[in-house]
């Protein structure tokens, strides 16, 4: 028998289980689509992420100390994210653009000794405000972006003690590069740091985020690019 069945409650049938915890993983996908572009269906994420909850109902050992749907929930969400990042479907000049916007902000923070605004950024990149935005819609929602591609979890949130408690870092460079993190973070302007914080904290999904700060679900899709942007010039010593 599967030994994820032999555990107290686990003990149901494969039909009862899937049933039980199919609601969570409708939740992680629909989380997800937040910041994917509608070429991605959440039908294909949901799918991803049943793979993903039966890979966890074969592997859980309630023994760790973990509950099972924390366990199920990281499981869930890597799913979905290895089969995103299989599909290739993101365009060369995404990627290009991501490079540059970090360049631009890192030699306008070099310049301007502060973090530069919008417009100055987008001035720098001779682009329009409105280009600008596109430009970061196309890197936020084009491709998943997210604190773990600086190198760390998904799970981090913006401030140290969380980091801390979460980040399954070790030996000295990591934990360098964990403190470096969360000072980045605090750096951010207020409102980028509060979208991350609603964002990989709260779990809040863009619209969500968008009617707490008052904003359209596009515009903070551009704000959460933005930070991430950021913090990848802010610790380019690190993620270069």
């Amino acid at each position: 028998m599967n030994k994820a069945l032999t555990y107290g409650r686990y003990q149901e049938s494969p039909q009862a289980f899937v049933m039980r915890y199919s609601a969570l993983v409708k939740r992680i996908a629909h989380h997800l689509m937040g910041r994917l572009p509608p070429s991605v269906q959440v039908e294909d994420l949901i799918q991803a992420g049943m793979i993903g909850l039966l890979e966890a109902q074969q592997n859980y050992d309630p023994t760790k100390g973990a509950s099972f749907e924390t366990f199920a929930g990281i499981r869930i969400r890597g799913a979905m994210l290895d089969d995103i990042r299989r599909g290739d479907w993101v365009p060369r000049s995404v990627y290009k653009n991501s490079r540059r916007i970090t360049e631009a902000i890192s030699v306008l923070e070099s310049e301007l000794g502060r973090d530069p605004n919008d417009q100055e950024i987008a001035t720098h990149l001779e682009m329009t405000l409105d280009q600008y935005y596109q430009a970061l819609n196309d890197v936020n929602c084009g491709r998943l972006v997210g604190i773990d591609d600086l190198g760390v979890t998904e799970d981090a949130i913006a401030n140290e003690e969380s980091l801390e408690e979460n980040l399954p870092f070790q030996g000295v460079v990591d934990d360098n590069f964990r403190h470096s993190l969360a000072e980045a973070i605090k750096t951010l302007p207020e409102r980028e740091a509060l979208v991350l914080s609603l964002y990989y904290d709260e779990e809040l999904n863009l619209k969500e985020i968008g009617a707490v700060i008052g904003v359209s679900e596009s515009r903070v899709c551009q704000i959460h690019s933005q930070a991430m942007q950021r913090l990848r010039a802010k610790l380019t010593a690190w993620t270069a």
